[in-house]
């Protein structure tokens, strides 16, 4: 180790503590700031050193489950403590890791020598008890705090209208438009996203804080079946992430000096190295491809300058899982192959979906997996469509130079970003299809399918396609050629919106 940076202004995570609730009654549930009083005071006893009365520092990753006023202070409150900086918020799957990442920084600056990350999630109990007419005695629901903007806030009324808004329904246009850019059939591209996630399942099978302990095949994963209904093409309910469970999550970073003088043993530091961050525009329907993601990239390639540029030297890592194209686009920018291992948690819909905290456990699994004989892990998390980015080196081996302070890579996304086209709400003649979904009902029955187009004059909308159209339907969902590039008619509907058909 260099001597050049100071013991107490070197960043080491030394405690990591997890809680996953599965209650026998549904009103015995415990609320999302019990399981974050929990789970950070199984991260202080994992650390070895009495550290939680000394926090400075602490962020809470925004949850859904339930709603509060300030629960970043009720939480505080609850350990008795009154740190410097309070953090809670927003909503995005990246965010633990960025949370980290900053606590870090604040440590190396000096601004305080104990930090904590924490999030979790009620979201199994809340969704049963709503269902049952059960109330639960939990902090009563703060109904007159505004719940925070998601998906639908950010996109165009022809999107919402559409019902591509969701994740569930705009993944899947990456999902078509980066398989047919790799030269791959749909059948190609299912099979290597059934791999993939049987992967992740089997991760999941072994991991005793999972909610979801099962090995499935990929053919599985892939094959519609009455309890693995088709949600939107090409996803099937095992191809998306699972956000009912009950879990909490924390991390407790200290400095070297810190922990060394509180008695944590060597065996347990884990140094954070440095990432990034970077974003796409809110309105995917203004993004110039959805053949790569600039910022992803950005940031996968800021993450591989800290092991020389080769992915390979990652003991293990952890691609944000969500959805299988957002693993697939990471592991290629990464140059891994199809045999990547691609967790040490186990995956959104496996090891579960605490929505946004879902990386704090990713992070509890690497530090676990490093103390565990890996040196080197990265830690790579997402958010909204493909539009927040985040990536963490984490190490053995305490780092021979300090963090870099600016950890934004914006500038190099934005860097690489075409000219968008304009988006149009009126279009006729001929159409191009840029990326597709279909999207399905609960009965197994198509709503409707959804291209997004180009127009003969360059510009993109949006198309829809009838459950009544076979002939396209068919054609969008065809497993041995793709119909990304393919024209068809644009057509006005009664009701005014445009449609799609083949040619």
């Amino acid at each position: 180790m260099s001597n050049s940076i100071p013991e107490d202004r070197i960043p080491v995570i030394v405690g990591v503590g997890e809680i996953v609730d599965r209650p026998k009654d549904i009103a015995a549930g415990l609320e999302p700031l019990a399981l974050l009083e929990e789970a950070l005071k199984r991260a202080e006893a994992d650390s070895g050193a009495k550290l939680l009365p000394d926090v400075q520092s602490l962020d809470v990753v925004n949850f859904m489950s339930w709603r509060y006023r300030d629960p970043e202070q009720q939480l505080a409150q609850r350990l008795g403590i009154a740190p410097a900086h309070l953090g809670y918020g927003p909503i995005s799957g990246e965010s633990p890791i960025r949370f980290v990442h900053e606590a870090a920084l604040r440590i190396m600056r000096g601004e305080c020598s104990v930090a904590a990350v924490c999030g979790a999630e009620a979201q199994s109990t809340a969704t049963k008890a709503q269902r049952a007419g059960v109330e639960l005695p939990w902090t009563p629901f703060a109904h007159d705090v505004e719940e925070p903007k998601r998906g639908a806030a950010f996109q165009k009324p022809m999107a919402v209208t559409l019902g591509v808004f969701r994740p569930i329904t705009v993944y899947p246009l990456y999902e078509s438009a980066t398989s047919a850019h790799w030269g791959q059939t749909p059948r190609e591209a299912l099979k290597e996203s059934g791999d993939l996630w049987s992967t992740y399942a089997r991760v999941a099978a072994y991991n005793p804080n999972s909610w979801l302990k099962k090995r499935f095949s990929g053919e599985q994963i892939t094959t519609p079946t009455p309890d693995n209904r088709m949600i939107a093409w090409p996803y099937t309910k095992l191809m998306v992430a699972n956000p009912m469970v009950n879990m909490g999550g924390a991390l407790i970073l200290t400095s070297l000096a810190k922990a060394r003088a509180a008695g944590v043993p060597e065996d347990k530091l884990v140094y954070p190295l440095g990432g990034g961050y970077a974003e796409e525009p809110r309105d995917y329907l203004i993004r110039d491809q959805f053949v790569e993601s600039h910022a992803q990239t950005a940031v996968l390639k800021t993450v591989m300058d800290l092991v020389e540029g080769d992915g390979r030297k990652f003991d293990a890592i952890e691609l944000y899982s969500c959805f299988p194209c957002v693993p697939k686009m990471a592991r290629r920018t990464l140059g891994l192959g199809r045999d990547v291992q691609p967790t040490v948690t186990g995956g959104l819909t496996f090891f579960g979906a605490p929505l946004a905290t879902y990386m704090t456990h990713a992070a509890c699994a690497m530090v676990r997996k490093l103390r565990n004989g890996g040196k080197l892990g990265l830690l790579y998390g997402q958010g909204g469509f493909v539009t927040k980015h985040h990536g963490l080196v984490l190490s053995r081996v305490a780092p021979k130079a300090a963090l870099a302070q600016d950890i934004s890579v914006q500038a190099e996304a934005d860097r690489h970003r075409g000219t968008a086209p304009q988006f149009t709400t009126e279009a006729r003649g001929k159409g191009k299809v840029e990326a597709f979904t279909v999207i399905y009902r609960a009965n197994g029955e198509v709503e409707h399918g959804v291209t997004m187009l180009r127009t003969e004059d360059g510009r993109r909308t949006l198309g829809r396609i009838p459950a009544s159209d076979a002939a396209t339907l068919t054609h969008l969902q065809d497993m041995d050629r793709t119909p990304v590039g393919t024209l068809g008619d644009i057509v006005t509907a009664a009701d005014g919106m445009l449609e799609w058909r083949v040619a």
